[in-house]
């Protein structure tokens, strides 16, 4: 496992949700000799998805949960902001893991995700790629 990983989106449901993969996330959470980081634009993410799909109760139960979790919550710096219009305006992402790939860029974390459009990112930052759905 990587000293310093950011969990994607995607990584916090792999384990909210016990998908394949949802192992290496847990193993991550109790690694005490690495760190393991969270962007906060992936609290949004988390709340949105579980509101569409789950309603209200649901949603505000999971990001109650997730937010005691071992990690360290990023929030997006300028520095972050200007390297993901970089990511964004050359490679198909969204807003969002554009911001989150940055944070993790940054911060020299590998970015642990199950989406595959990380993958055009590999030159720029590390990535362990959970398995797809």
């Amino acid at each position: 496992m990587a000293e310093r990983s950011l969990l994607d989106t995607s990584a916090v449901f792999s384990l909210t949700d016990r998908e394949p993969g949802f192992e290496q996330v847990r193993s991550l959470l109790h690694d005490e000799s690495a760190e393991t980081l969270v962007c906060s634009l992936s609290l949004m993410e988390i709340y949105y998805i579980a509101l569409q799909e789950q309603g209200e109760d649901a949603a505000s139960s999971l990001v109650a949960s997730v937010k005691v979790w071992p990690v360290r919550w990023v929030w997006p710096t300028e520095r972050d902001l200007l390297l993901a219009g970089r990511f964004k305006a050359f490679h198909r992402l969204s807003f969002a893991d554009a911001a989150i790939a940055a944070a993790a860029a940054n911060r020299g974390a590998t970015l642990v995700h199950k989406d595959p459009e990380f993958e055009a990112l590999g030159d720029e930052l590390g990535l362990l790629a959970l398995p797809y759905k």
